[in-house]
């Protein structure tokens, strides 16, 4: 098995720790013994980039400086011990017994599985903490910082106040009446649901985090919430924008 085969994403494994990434790498070199494959760093990273064409050839330099970094916590922690078949000074390396429990114990599904989750379509605003976060096995605290993130963002574009918090935000930003953000053209019944939709997802995904422990290792499950968080900072900027607009026009109209 190759690291790649692990984590064919290059920026999802930039985002990974040292000590994250270097679990990895021992799931992916736990059988090179038996392969009789040499373990050291200079095949490992040959390994890596054993098709060069598929990374991106500017960010080689990156990820090999990210190997050697999770290599060297390796052998910090004693996951990476000398090689006793091999006289005086040498690169090659064994797994310690430590190690070798670790990579046959270590679920890997979470990384592979969170491809699910581009970072390329994430808004800005939470394109690179959440997704890192995501990325590193974080997914109750990447979960909590989108919505977080959402709802300072509609604190902000609906001008409201450090007070204005939560389900109660959500409700007076978008009042079906009289809300900052709400699209008046439309029916009552769509304003309301859209309040609802704003107040549902603030109350379901960001508020039982802020009060107690939750407890969410599926990374599909949080990628989902996570692109629902993104979908509603999209609808905050087009509201937005549309409010802005709808302040310039008189003033236009006068010129």
């Amino acid at each position: 098995m190759h690291l790649s085969d692990l984590i064919p994403d290059v920026d999802a494994g930039l985002a990974l720790e040292p000590d994250e990434l270097g679990v990895f790498i021992l799931i992916a070199i736990k059988d090179w013994d038996r392969q009789h494959q040499q373990i050291d760093i200079g095949n490992f990273v040959a390994a890596y980039f054993k098709n060069p064409g598929s990374f991106p050839q500017h960010k080689i330099g990156e990820l090999t400086e990210a190997c050697q970094e999770a290599w060297a916590w390796l052998e910090g922690q004693g996951l990476l011990l000398p090689d006793r078949r091999y006289q005086g000074h040498t690169m090659q390396r064994v797994l310690s017994r430590r190690a070798r429990r670790i990579a046959q114990e270590r679920d890997t599904r979470g990384l592979s599985r969170s491809r699910s989750l581009p970072q390329r379509g994430l808004h800005a605003l939470i394109r690179d903490d959440v997704w890192g976060l995501f990325h590193r096995g974080k997914y109750g605290t990447a979960v909590f910082e989108a919505m977080k993130t959402v709802e300072v963002r509609v604190r902000e574009a609906a001008r409201l106040g450090p007070n204005d918090l939560g389900v109660d935000l959500m409700r007076r930003a978008f009042n079906k009446n009289n809300g900052p953000l709400t699209d008046m053209t439309t029916l009552e019944a769509e304003r309301d649901a859209r309040s609802a939709l704003f107040a549902g997802a603030i109350g379901s995904y960001k508020n039982p985090q802020s009060h107690r422990h939750v407890d969410l290792d599926d990374p599909d499950e949080a990628a989902e919430i996570i692109l629902l968080a993104n979908h509603l900072l999209r609808i905050v900027d087009a509201r937005e924008d549309a409010r802005e607009t709808a302040t310039l026009t008189p003033q236009s109209t006068k010129s």
